[in-house]
């Protein structure tokens, strides 16, 4: 059994003795320390939790625990039911709430489940805020409510609705264009809630022609739930065999977008966000933020827009903060985390949509044409595993003195430049691992830049063993 613990909530595998997997003590005790986080934070008003889930079958169990505790704290609840991330965050602002939660695992199997903590903002709890609450996580520091002053308990499942017509009053999202358009596409839900809000969306937008695949929400996900391309083997055949346009692909929560050309090649992960930023910023120009870990391309296509572009460290909240430091208008995550702030500061597959295929839809041509179009970077992903104890900024340290004339970056671990080449290397939160992530203009070069790096920190290792 797994149970991991963070600033921004909890995730684990179902069942298990307390400690060792996600267990309805676990939930009760992180829901109580949030609770009380909210409390001593929103002295003397009346508070608010926005509550929603994605459809793993363990869902409607742990969203019980949750909504109890909050109400025994005398937390008003209004829960969304079966949703997204986005359409909480969401939430969150729209009810003027002073807090959300979110019942999902995100890309991890099925087995698993998790709370993601969000603040008042709509937005993931920052480091500083993850810290007050956790040091609530005593379950004999909580205060109750008193008889007759429990919170109040409201469903709210028009939340994805509305939504998806916020995102349809953006003004860089053309409906009727989509509709001239005529395209064929085809959503893979994955049986989560994407099953219900992909469809609903592409109907909103006037798409027609729609083939659903995976798109029953319930829980026993079709496919390994991450979205990537040895994931997407079914989308790219039906794709090809229905004649579609394009296909697309989310994960559980809804968050992150996948795009299949019309050919059934994969548009790529990574340029879901550069797409969508190119239509973006040929119509607000302004500045854009990604990861470390994300491709160059967002960059080149950002300063042919007369922009600039920065880079942050790897996580939503790192990239969010970054965005509003920097005022840009279009930024992300290069595993296909899209956040536009005219709707609001989170990953968002569905707004996502709306922009790729508005962008398609002006453009006149083929999806793979349009890929074609963006600087061509490919990138490798490996990680080497260390002993356990083995100190990581060390590592870090003496990979840098090797590569001390080169331009480097040690905002997240610790990145490091060859021209149009780079090289980025982090540690795992969960595992005694160093991730290796190389881009280059091909593949093969990529591969041989990552092994590169992994012999250094072989050679490394071996000087402090």
């Amino acid at each position: 059994m797994t149970l991991i613990q963070s600033i921004s909530g909890i995730r684990g595998t179902i069942g298990g003795r307390p400690g060792e997997g996600l267990s309805p003590v676990d939930v009760m005790t992180f829901a109580g320390a949030y609770g009380m986080w909210m409390k001593k934070n929103h002295p003397g008003g009346p508070l608010r939790v926005v509550v929603g889930r994605d459809a793993r079958v363990s869902g409607p169990l742990i969203s019980c625990v949750l909504v109890s505790v909050l109400q025994a704290m005398g937390i008003d609840v209004i829960d969304a039911g079966l949703t997204t991330t986005p359409t909480v965050e969401m939430g969150v602002m729209l009810h003027r709430a002073q807090g959300g939660v979110i019942i999902t695992a995100s890309h991890n199997p099925k087995n698993w489940n998790a709370l993601k903590l969000l603040n008042g903002e709509g937005e993931f709890m920052t480091a500083k805020q993850g810290k007050e609450m956790q040091a609530w996580m005593d379950p004999a520091c909580f205060e109750f409510a008193t008889a007759g002053q429990a919170g109040k308990y409201h469903q709210d499942e028009s939340l994805l609705e509305t939504h998806i017509q916020k995102i349809i009053d953006l003004p860089l999202v053309d409906p009727d264009a989509i509709e001239k358009a005529r395209f064929k596409v085809v959503a893979d839900g994955i049986n989560s809630s994407g099953g219900i809000a992909v469809p609903l969306l592409l109907g909103a937008l006037g798409v027609k022609d729609i083939v659903e695949i995976y798109c029953e929400p319930t829980g026993l996900f079709g496919h390994n739930p991450e979205p990537l391309p040895e994931h997407l083997a079914h989308l790219s055949s039906e794709v090809a065999v229905s004649n579609a346009h394009l296909g697309l692909a989310v994960d559980p929560d809804v968050d992150r977008l996948a795009i299949v050309c019309e050919d059934g090649e994969m548009f790529g992960e990574e340029y879901t966000l550069v797409s969508v930023a190119d239509y973006v910023l040929s119509h607000t120009p302004g500045n854009t933020v990604s990861n470390l870990s994300s491709t160059q391309a967002l960059r080149e296509v950002t300063e042919k827009h007369g922009g600039r572009h920065y880079f942050s460290a790897v996580g939503e909240v790192n990239v969010v903060a970054a965005m509003k430091k920097h005022r840009a208008v279009i930024g992300g995550e290069g595993n296909g985390g899209v956040i536009y702030p005219a709707l609001h500061y989170g990953r968002d597959a569905l707004v996502g949509i709306a922009l790729f295929l508005t962008q398609l839809a002006h453009s006149g041509i083929s999806c793979s044409r349009l890929k074609k179009s963006y600087p061509q970077y490919h990138i490798s992903k490996n990680k080497i595993e260390l002993p356990p104890g083995t100190d990581m900024d060390l590592v870090f340290g003496r990979i840098a003195e090797k590569y001390a004339g080169q331009t480097t970056d040690r905002t997240d671990g610790l990145k490091i430049w060859f021209d149009k080449q780079w090289v980025h290397l982090r540690a795992s939160n969960t595992e005694p691992v160093i991730r290796i992530y190389a881009e280059s203009d091909s593949m093969g070069k990529a591969e041989i830049m990552a092994g590169k790096i992994r012999e250094d920190i072989s050679e490394v290792l071996k000087g402090l063993s």
